[in-house]
């Protein structure tokens, strides 16, 4: 991690939820005259700069936010992004940490990685986003696993306009539904807003085809709730860990965008490898 001690600048791409949530624990660290510019969707744009009312610069083009000179550039848009935008971030040169992990599931955009060998070394990242405990996947990996199951609950307006809306209407909404049961990977497709927990706890452990994935619907949640269950010859674990969502997108963690701080100022993230997708 080459940026690491050296108050490398830094670049958004988002300033949605996440986004702005790390700008503001940039500036409660004292670091936020790292953050050298942000790159928007034109739609958004607008409101991304009242938002950020000109403490750094937000364009909606990809040669402006590079000519601004960062060295390591956080996503928090969304898989979309990522797909369209990481390949060029490698090719220019920048370490890319990255919120939207369940990129990774896609074939096709794994293929366009390994296409664009990052230049000088430049890597893509994975934080532990509203993960505790990815340290120990990634010993136990190595140690030994034979199973890993992620549990994602939360309350039932967190589902609404993903594909498990349509089931979880009425007395739905009244009582406990688990809705998906399937690998990291397909519930990374089917459900790319709210996966892309399931997808990091994939990538540290047994990969996207051989973990699994629980989505629930549960009105008794006060937020996200999500439980790692994972065993083999190195032992058992068994994580809860109750993540607050967001006060302003149901659909992620306040603690995501404080993930990415500490990785960028601390290092605690880990590369992603193709040979664990």
């Amino acid at each position: 991690m080459p940026w690491l001690g050296t108050q490398a600048p830094v670049a958004l791409i988002g300033c949605g939820a996440i986004g702005d949530e790390f700008v503001r624990c940039m500036e409660a660290l004292g670091e936020s005259r790292r953050i050298v510019g942000a790159l928007e969707t034109p739609a958004a744009l607008a409101a991304a700069r009242t938002r950020v009312g000109g403490r750094f610069p937000v364009t909606d083009q990809m040669d402006e936010l590079l000519a601004a000179g960062p060295v390591v550039v956080i996503e928090c848009a969304g898989q979309g992004a990522l797909k369209a935008h990481a390949p060029r971030m490698l090719a220019a040169g920048l370490h890319c940490i990255a919120a939207s992990t369940g990129a990774f599931a896609d074939a096709g955009f794994v293929a366009a990685l390994a296409a664009t060998p990052g230049r000088d070394g430049a890597r893509l990242w994975i934080p532990s986003g509203a993960i505790a405990g990815v340290d120990g996947l990634l010993a136990a990996r190595t140690a030994g696993m034979d199973a890993v199951t992620y549990t994602s609950g939360k309350p039932p307006h967190a589902w609404d306009g993903t594909p498990a809306e349509p089931q979880l209407q009425g007395a739905a909404r009244l009582r406990r539904v688990e809705f998906f049961e399937g690998s990291a990977r397909d519930a990374a497709r089917d459900y790319p807003q709210n996966a892309n927990v399931g997808a990091t706890i994939a990538l540290a452990s047994l990969g996207l085809d051989r973990t699994r994935v629980r989505l629930v619907s549960d009105p008794a949640l006060a937020g996200p709730l999500g439980t790692i269950d994972a065993s083999g010859p190195f032992g058992v674990f068994h994580f809860d860990i109750l993540a607050y969502a967001s006060p302003t997108n149901p659909k992620t963690s306040v603690i995501t965008a404080h993930s990415m701080a500490l990785a960028l100022r601390q290092g605690f993230c880990f590369p992603w490898d193709p040979a664990w997708a």
